[in-house]
Formats: C-alpha cells, sequence, structure tokens
C-alpha cells in the first residue's frame, strides 16, 4: 500500500496525498515507474481515495493532491469527495498535477473547486528540461516547447518540475533549466533522479556537483528540492 498521506514542513508546508487514478492519458515517459499505481478498476480506485482523503486535517490551509498522471485521470467520486474536504477543513490552496494536453481544460477544474467558495488552484507539470531535444528523445515527453508556448504555459501554470542528474544531462543543461524555470514560473520543483529500474540512469557525478555546488538554491524560496523520490513522505510500493 505504501504511504498515500503525509505533511510537508518547512517553506512549502502543506499536506499531500497520494491517490490512485485511471491510467496516465500519456504514459510514455522513459523515467517514469508511477504509472504502475494506475488502475481501470473504478470502485478499486475509489475505495483507495475515500480513505486516505480521510486524513486530512486543515491545518496548513494547503493541500496536494498528486496521482500518476494528471488530476482529469481522478474519478469524479474522488474528485467529489476532495471538494467535500476543501471546504470542510477550509483549504485556501489546493495543487493539482496536470500534462501539458490539458491546458486547455484547466478552467474545468478551477471553476468545479470554486463552486461554493474561493479555492487557489495551483497546477504542477512536468517539464522536466526545457531543452527540446532532451526531453523529446531522452525522457520521451514529446512536448515542444518554444519561448512563445513557455510564456503561455507560465500563465497558466504555477510551478515546473525538473529532472535532474540523469545520464547524458550535463552542468550547463541542468543550469539552464533551472535558470528558465526561475525566469518564467512562480516556483520550481527539482527531482533529483533516484535509479527506479526503467531505461533512464542516475548521475552519481552530477548528484554529487548539485549538492555541493548548487547549494544556495536550498534556500532559494521559490525552489523545492527532492533529493530522494522519498522526501515528500508519500509513495507507492
Amino acid at each position: 500500500m505504501g504511504i498515500r498521506y503525509s505533511k510537508v514542513e518547512g517553506k512549502f508546508q502543506r499536506e499531500i496525498v497520494l491517490l490512485k487514478s485511471f491510467p496516465c492519458a500519456y504514459g510514455k515517459c522513459s523515467f517514469c515507474n508511477y504509472i504502475e499505481d494506475n488502475s481501470n478498476n473504478e470502485e478499486e480506485i475509489n475505495e483507495v481515495n475515500l480513505k486516505v482523503l480521510k486524513e486530512i486535517t486543515g491545518e496548513f490551509g494547503v493541500l496536494e493532491v498528486i496521482n500518476s498522471g494528471s488530476v482529469f485521470e481522478i474519478p469524479k467520486k474522488t474528485l467529489e469527495q476532495i471538494r467535500e474536504v476543501v471546504y470542510e477543513k477550509d483549504i485556501k490552496i489546493l495543487y493539482f498535477e496536470i500534462f501539458y494536453s490539458y491546458l486547455s481544460r484547466l478552467d474545468e477544474i478551477i471553476n468545479y473547486f470554486n463552486e461554493k467558495k474561493k479555492v487557489e488552484i495551483r497546477f504542477r507539470t512536468g517539464i522536466e528540461s526545457f531543452d527540446n531535444d532532451f526531453r523529446r528523445n531522452v525522457y520521451k515527453k514529446n512536448i515542444l516547447l518554444d519561448e512563445k508556448k513557455i510564456k503561455e504555459l507560465s500563465e497558466k501554470i504555477y510551478s515546473v518540475c525538473l529532472l535532474i542528474a540523469t545520464q547524458g544531462q550535463t552542468k550547463e543543461m541542468i543550469k539552464n533549466d533551472i535558470e528558465m524555470g526561475l525566469k518564467y514560473f512562480k516556483a520550481i520543483t527539482i527531482n533529483v533522479f533516484v535509479d527506479n529500474g526503467t531505461v533512464v540512469k542516475r548521475d552519481a557525478e552530477l548528484v554529487k556537483w548539485f549538492v555541493q555546488d548548487m547549494k544556495h538554491l536550498f534556500d532559494n524560496d521559490r525552489v523545492e528540492i527532492l533529493i530522494d523520490n522519498k522526501d515528500l513522505g508519500v509513495f507507492e510500493q
């Protein structure tokens, strides 16, 4: 079962839940093994999720909902329960994950959760890298971005996730990705890759360099750094 509820302390304090969902609409990223948590059994998904949602206290007024895909792959019954909990526990800020192809549908989620109360919805998306070639050919995330598209994305997305310290990356690529993320978005999450059985592999030398030479980022109020993939306290086994 793993752990599906946790509290994140510090500069980005919030409650966080890892929910089950239908299969990711894309599901082709070469580095991702999270999609193994997906299911087509709606009854099973809701049974797991409704149990997890009961643990939310609302103590921070901030809740992050993550799943192995996008918020649009979460079943309706679970979404209804999330909204009920958000209203009942007086959640002010609500984070969701979305895939790039859902950009035109974000208002559906915003309107749904603001039907009876004012809730700030913050969307995160995994860009992984602003290097088109590396993102598309190594990470197999087939998104083509130019400056215009990045600006448009920044108007709708609160933060982006970057995946670093993988074989084939360079220090310059990582520095540029972080610079681009901070230039266009309100916040960034830097995920230091941990080997997970996929074809993408960790570069230990890049990890060492990042921790030593880029340590100033740990004090940046707009940067969340996950050294281990269990740093948020939630994970599926």
